[in-house]
C-alpha cells in the first residue's frame, strides 16, 4: 500500500515505463497469440492493461484519459501502446488534478464489493500490470518475439551486454 503520493509517482513511472516497453515490442501478428482457445489473446490482454488504468482509477473518483475498460480492443500493436501510454499519464495527471495527498491515500473506496483504501488502490494497479506483463512476456516468447527485462535483462538481451545468458 502506498502511503505516499511521490512514492507512488516514482514507482508508477518506472512501472509504466516498462509496460510501455512491452507493449512496443508487439507486432501485429502476436496480437493474436493465445495459450489454448479459451484464453485470452496476447492482444486483449494489453488492451486490458490499458483500460483497466481509468476502470480502476474511476472507482476513486479520478478521471482517466484512456479507453474504456469494455471498449473493443484496436487492432494494432502501436495503438494499443499509445492507448496505454496515454493512460498511463494521465493517471499521475489526474492524481495531481484532484489535490490528492498522502492523507487521501487513506479514504476508502468501494471496490469490487470490498473497501480499498486509495493508497491500496494504487498499490493494486501497480501489481495488476506486473501480472499481466508476466503473462504476456510467456505470449510473446510463443509468438517469437523478443522480450525485453523489466526486473533485469531477458534471456534476448544478455548478448548485447556481451555476456552469455544464465545457464537454465
Amino acid at each position: 500500500m502506498f502511503r505516499r503520493i511521490a512514492d507512488f509517482e516514482k514507482c508508477w513511472a518506472y512501472e509504466s515505463e516498462q509496460t510501455l516497453r512491452v507493449l512496443r515490442a508487439l507486432t501485429d501478428a502476436s496480437l493474436a497469440q493465445r495459450v489454448a482457445p479459451q484464453d485470452r489473446t496476447l492482444g486483449r490482454m494489453a488492451w486490458h492493461l490499458a483500460g483497466t488504468i481509468g476502470e480502476m482509477a474511476g472507482r476513486t473518483g479520478l478521471a482517466i484519459d484512456g479507453p474504456a475498460h469494455d471498449a473493443p480492443p484496436l487492432s494494432t500493436a502501436a495503438g494499443i501502446a499509445a492507448a496505454y501510454e496515454r493512460a498511463a499519464a494521465s493517471l499521475t495527471a489526474s492524481l495531481q488534478a484532484a489535490g490528492w495527498t498522502d492523507e487521501a491515500l487513506l479514504v476508502e473506496d468501494d471496490m469490487y464489493g470490498e473497501r480499498w483504501a486509495r493508497g491500496f488502490t494504487l498499490f493494486a494497479l501497480v501489481a495488476h500490470q506486473a501480472h499481466h506483463r508476466g503473462q504476456m512476456t510467456v505470449l510473446m516468447r510463443q509468438a517469437g518475439l523478443a522480450v525485453p527485462g523489466v526486473y533485469g535483462p531477458a534471456r534476448d538481451e544478455w548478448a548485447s551486454m556481451g555476456e552469455q545468458p544464465p545457464e537454465v
